[in-house]
């Protein structure tokens, strides 16, 4: 399957959800489409992700990740757990002055994050098949991401090495952020929450924006 061979619906979804959320929909439906065509044939075969319809894809992958958007500074960022690529494609698609580093220790999923890649031309993204937390990368990071990996309290303990002194984790979640910022550890403050909307999606979405003490 190719981006032409896609549901026909599939385009113009993609399209209106982009403007939805402000974003620039002819720069960034074309390299989506094709990010998009491409997992779809490849979890075909490997399984990547449990939604298979490609118009659910669009809503629950692309658009559920690309909300985060505005909150992406142009730094270095890793995607802790990112699986096929998510938040982490749609973001360095989205924000290409964000140097966005693919975390995931599942090798056939990172066969296809370098794929995609490859693919896409994404020079400012790189793949490291590896657990979060046996990445030697300490302090790397400005920014760090999770979008579906585990608690605040647990992502900080696989990935908090990675993150720079001031930096910021931002993980997705629905509607648990006081309970799971009570169990933040020493040296580590919730900073912000931010409501989402994700277009097409009848759900709570909350933005948790964490802060590394420096």
């Amino acid at each position: 399957m190719t981006a032409s061979t896609l549901p026909p619906d599939i385009e113009p979804t993609l399209r209106d959800g982009l403007r939805a959320l402000s974003l620039d929909d002819a720069a960034l439906a074309p390299p989506l489409l094709v990010y998009l065509a491409l997992l779809v044939r490849w979890n075909a075969t490997y399984n990547l992700t449990a939604i298979r319809d490609p118009r659910e894809m669009v809503t629950r992958h692309l658009l559920d990740s690309l909300v985060m958007a505005p909150y992406v500074p142009d730094a270095p960022l890793a995607d802790l757990g990112t699986g096929p690529g998510l938040p982490g494609i749609p973001l360095a698609i989205a924000r290409p002055g964000c140097t966005v580093t693919l975390v995931e220790s599942n090798g056939k999923k990172a066969r296809f994050l370098r794929e995609a890649v490859r693919t896409l031309k994404l020079s400012n993204a790189r793949v490291a098949e590896s657990r979060a937390e046996a990445l030697a990368e300490p302090g790397a990071y400005t920014v760090i991401t999770a979008r579906a990996l585990a608690t605040l309290d647990r992502i900080i303990e696989v990935g908090g090495h990675l993150l720079a002194p001031g930096g910021q984790l931002l993980a997705m979640k629905a509607g648990t952020v006081a309970e799971e910022a009570a169990a933040l550890p020493a040296g580590w403050r919730l900073a912000a929450v931010h409501e989402l909307h994700v277009p097409g999606l009848d759900a709570t979405r909350q933005l948790a924006v964490v802060e590394r003490g420096r």
